[in-house]
């Protein structure tokens, strides 16, 4: 296990498995799936993307050469896994606690949760053989909460979500998040976006230590609020969310326990789309969720937010 002290060395640690991660020499003979992992690995065959038959195996491939952009924004995080046994339009369910027959090399994290009146003991994954365990259990999706576990109720990212309404196409979408980017720019923050492997766009903001939740979402729903006022069909209120014809900047994700798909999460979608981050110069009208899946993403060779947890933001009370 690769064990990490500050985020800053995260990426350049996980470097060391690009080896095992895609990046092999010409005329390299490529690991076998059992080669690479202590996971039992089951059902190899069994499809999850019915639309394009992509199996469980092509899946857990997608994870293993993903490890280098996927395990620092999961690492130390609590998980909700997203999983689909019987693959995209089958029977799924959201799942907090760890499986029983959890193994031993996962790291768990426990909590009592309010809501639930219970202790759940969150999944952490710190490690590659979690990830393809995590991909075994097909758990396509993986949600990330805001803050990492040790520091539990101090968020250390800011969540923008921005959703269109039907007639709204993904242009629409672009532009309110450049919305969002503007205004951020303007109080001197800086941020990162990505889509949400559906029909939004997530705008980020990685945060300086010590914020509260509460605070964060204040920050927030005023700047939705502003944008709103300013700019025509942009809406800031949950009651309005579903009007037609509306960019909902969604601010409520920004809560204790909420969560976000994690940046190079696969989505259960048709089309094997992947919560993809983006340059904001690749954010350009014309670009389609479904451009960024499981086989495209692996082509690219820039990770846009490489330097995420180097700029550390601070934002207004």
């Amino acid at each position: 296990m690769i064990v990490f002290t500050e985020h800053k060395t995260i990426f350049d640690v996980y470097h060391q498995l690009l080896p095992m991660a895609g990046v092999l020499r010409r005329n390299e003979k490529e690991p076998s799936l059992r080669d690479l992992t202590r996971v039992h690995l089951t059902n190899l065959n069994k499809v999850m993307y019915p639309a394009l038959h992509i199996t469980k195996q092509e899946v857990i491939t997608y994870y293993i050469k993903m490890a280098p952009r996927i395990l620092p924004f999961l690492h130390n995080r609590p998980l909700t896994m997203h999983r689909y046994p019987a693959g995209v339009g089958g029977e799924n369910f959201y799942e907090k606690d760890a499986p029983q027959g959890t193994p031993d090399f996962v790291d768990i994290f426990t909590r009592h949760v309010e809501t639930a009146d219970h202790e759940i003991h969150f999944v952490v994954c710190n490690n590659l053989d979690t990830l393809i365990w995590l991909a075994n259990l097909a758990s396509l999706e993986l949600h990330v909460t805001l803050s990492t576990a040790g520091a539990y109720d101090s968020p250390d990212l800011l969540l923008f979500d921005i959703d269109p309404e039907p007639p709204l196409s993904f242009d629409d979408t672009i532009d309110g998040a450049k919305s969002v980017r503007e205004r951020l720019e303007d109080a001197g923050i800086r941020s990162y976006v990505k889509t949400s492997g559906k029909k939004g766009l997530h705008v980020v903001v990685p945060l300086s230590a010590g914020y509260r939740f509460e605070t964060i979402r204040a920050f927030a729903h005023r700047m939705g609020k502003t944008i709103a006022r300013d700019v025509p069909g942009v809406v800031s209120e949950f009651s309005h969310s579903q009007d037609p014809g509306t960019i909902f900047i969604d601010y409520l994700q920004n809560a204790h326990g909420k969560t976000m798909a994690a940046p190079y999460s696969l989505r259960a979608t048709d089309g094997a789309t992947v919560s993809a981050p983006l340059s904001w110069d690749q954010l350009k009208h014309g670009i389609r969720p479904e451009d960024f899946n499981i086989r495209t993403m692996l082509s690219g060779n820039e990770d846009p937010w490489r330097d995420i947890f180097d700029n550390r933001q601070t934002i207004g009370e």
